[in-house]
């Protein structure tokens, strides 16, 4: 059976290699050696102009971490804290959870991606997590995953995947509020942040809060790919 062609959000940056100094279209190694390792195809994503059209030619997505949702997207000015806009990818991530909904193609949703999940179903956020538990401790410092231990539901499926608990690398100063339409919580830090979320009456549909793709929770990974080779 071919390996199941896995999408991976990718983003825009400045970037600069050899004498070149420009726009470039990437993602950390981490998240497409992960895929591979699970027995998946990692295919990068960059914006672009036919969610649809690309969902349709794949197995699964993965929504990655990295900057802030534009607050308006669920109905709130942006805080002190808040990251400046990043509307392409915004515009470019929204349409593949859209598409990858429309399809019932399994999603795994990190970081960002669990934010991005959240807001597309109607939920929306915290925009600076300190305020709300007093602390830092899910983005300790600048550059550098911390980690912390979450428990997980033992109704869920990440309960499964993962089991009663597990220590995660965390990088977020945001976090899940209001939960969308049809998702559950699942894990939670000690604080109480949302950690986890399944959306039910699809095929496969996680977000997780922490990153994965540096962690030890590689059975996710595993799961997900497993997934993706009977979605078609």
């Amino acid at each position: 059976m071919p390996a199941p062609r896995i999408g991976l959000s990718a983003y825009r940056e400045p970037a600069r290699w050899g004498v070149w100094h420009e726009a470039a279209d990437l993602l950390p190694a981490s998240y497409a050696q992960e895929v591979s390792a699970a027995g998946g195809l990692p295919l990068l994503l960059p914006p672009a102009a036919d969610a649809a059209a690309v969902l349709a030619g794949l197995d699964g997505l993965i929504l990655s971490g990295g900057a802030d949702v534009e607050p308006a997207r669920y109905g709130q000015p942006p805080s002190a804290h808040t990251g400046a806009p990043r509307r392409d990818r915004d515009d470019w991530e929204f349409a593949l959870l859209a598409a990858a909904l429309a399809l019932d193609r399994p999603v795994l949703a990190i970081c960002r991606g669990m934010q991005v999940l959240n807001v597309g179903l109607g939920g929306n956020l915290i925009q600076h997590l300190p305020d709300a538990v007093g602390h830092a401790e899910h983005a300790p410092q600048p550059g550098a995953h911390g980690r912390h231990p979450v428990k997980i539901t033992g109704d869920s499926a990440l309960h499964g995947m993962l089991g009663a608990s597990c220590v995660v690398a965390t990088y977020h100063h945001q976090a899940v509020d209001r939960l969308g339409t049809g998702l559950t919580a699942v894990a939670w830090a000690e604080d109480g942040t949302i950690e986890a979320v399944e959306l039910s009456g699809r095929r496969w549909v996680v977000g997780v809060q922490w990153h994965p793709e540096v962690g030890d929770c590689q059975g996710l990974f595993a799961d997900f790919v497993n997934a993706c080779r009977n979605s078609s």
